[in-house]
């Protein structure tokens, strides 16, 4: 192999990650062959322990360990009735506001999204609770399935995010400094969310009825306001000791693991039957995210060995002389590549190439990473392999088809690439808070 050069393996590289992709076997094993064979034809099998140090490196880090503190937390809670109690006490935020339901119910996904980060178990919980309701109460199909949809995603966005966790291991970055620098980005996103549901409410009074006026006794009040102080509290110890320097991300992610378990506990919620079945989701769940660094760690370290990531900073820096042009691209590589690849994949895969660009052009790893967190919101969301319409289609009502909701998703999708651009015209957004 090596006789062909850098050039060729690179094309000869991807096309095979291509077609063995669209054989249906995993991104895992796809990406651990094609660094198998890569390996074995150009540096013969002396080369094989040239990457397994690579390997290990990412698997034996420490901060590694709150990705299934983080998924432990979010399988508990998803089993438990927090959610339903938090969405019901939300129930005064929306008052006589039209649209109020679709912002109590956004509410509800930043708060959600800070207690766990993981966006499959956020956009089920809100198509089972906040969907039906919506739908009763007469608002718009596609209004009701793209706030489902994208509230459930926010969790990209809002510390604590799995998918900043993993671009500041495969970045080389500080996970507290990232999980800072995003909360006010995450924040916007939710706001521009906000802005189109009373947009549209208030321009179609059609969309979002307002609901038949009935006062809430004040003993109902204090049982929603029970409901939503565990969950607040819950996300005040995780993020409040992370922000306040009290506790690492790693140490932080205990945290909330307890927190959610006692707060089950008191709920009178709490069983084994609960406890074993998140340990097993949190099992599948990490279990697939380790395979997939194990196998882009190789793929990529294969590549950097043959001189490839040399090469493809040099045509990606090649394609202008304006940085912001270059960051540009790279947004354009991501969202395409969004469109077909699980971002784990994309974040173990493109972050180890492009963060060295970033640092030469003299733009801000840490401000990069909440740009790629950004842009996977958008991954969540597009179509064909969008994962949050797939995770609403299993819960939603029989008669809501696919393409309804990736029709009902194109808005949102259009205020996440704005979000974007306002990261890149605006940089200092992320560096208010840190």
């Amino acid at each position: 192999m090596k006789e062909w050069g850098i050039e060729i393996a690179t094309i000869v590289m991807f096309a095979m990650l291509m077609l063995l992709l669209l054989t249906g076997m995993p991104l895992a094993f796809v990406t651990l062959l094609v660094a198998l064979i890569f390996l074995l034809g150009w540096f013969g099998p002396a080369g094989i322990s040239l990457i397994g140090s690579r390997i290990f490196s990412f698997v034996n880090s420490f901060v590694f360990v709150s990705v299934p503190m983080f998924v432990l937390m979010a399988a508990i809670l998803d089993r438990s009735g927090i959610a339903r109690d938090l969405f019901d006490a939300m129930r005064m935020v929306g008052g006589r506001l039209r649209g109020g339901i679709a912002i109590q119910t956004l509410i509800v996904a930043v708060i959600l999204a800070a207690m766990s980060g993981i966006i499959g178990g956020e956009v089920v919980l809100l198509g089972v609770i906040a969907l039906p309701q919506m739908l009763r109460l007469g608002y718009d199909r596609r209004l009701a399935i793209g706030v489902c949809c994208a509230g459930g995603a926010l969790g990209t966005m809002v510390p604590p995010s799995i998918v900043l966790i993993i671009y500041g291991l495969s970045a080389n970055v500080s996970i507290g400094e990232l999980f800072t620098a995003s909360f006010l980005p995450g924040l916007m996103l939710a706001g521009f969310y906000v802005a189109y549901v009373l947009v549209r409410a208030y321009s179609d009074h059609s969309v979002a009825p307002i609901p038949e006026a009935g006062s809430i006794p004040r003993e109902e009040k204090l049982r929603l306001l029970k409901g939503v102080f565990l969950p607040v509290l819950v996300v005040i110890f995780v993020l409040g000791s992370i922000y306040g320097g009290i506790a690492s991300v790693t140490e932080a992610s205990a945290v909330g693991v307890l927190g959610v378990t006692l707060s089950t506990i008191i709920r009178g919620e709490f069983t084994w039957s609960l406890l074993s079945g998140a340990a097993k989701q949190t099992l599948a769940t990490v279990g697939m995210i380790v395979w997939i660094g194990i196998g882009a760690t190789a793929l990529v370290g294969v590549f950097n060995l043959m001189g490839g990531l040399r090469f493809v900073q040099s045509m990606i820096t090649g394609i202008s002389e304006n940085p912001t042009i270059i960051i540009i691209f790279m947004m354009l590589v991501l969202f395409v590549l969004g469109m077909f690849l699980d971002w784990v994949g994309i974040a173990l895969l493109t972050v180890p190439i492009f963060v060295p660009i970033v640092k030469e052009l003299g733009y801000d790893p840490i401000w990069f990473g909440v740009l790629f967190a950004m842009n996977m919101q958008v991954s969540f969301l597009s179509p064909p392999f969008g994962p949050a319409a797939f995770y609403l289609k299993s819960v939603a009502p029989p008669d809501i088809s696919l393409g309804e909701i990736f029709r009902a998703l194109l808005p949102f999708i259009g205020l996440q690439i704005l979000a974007v651009g306002v990261l890149v015209a605006f940089p200092g957004i992320t560096t208010i808070l840190r």
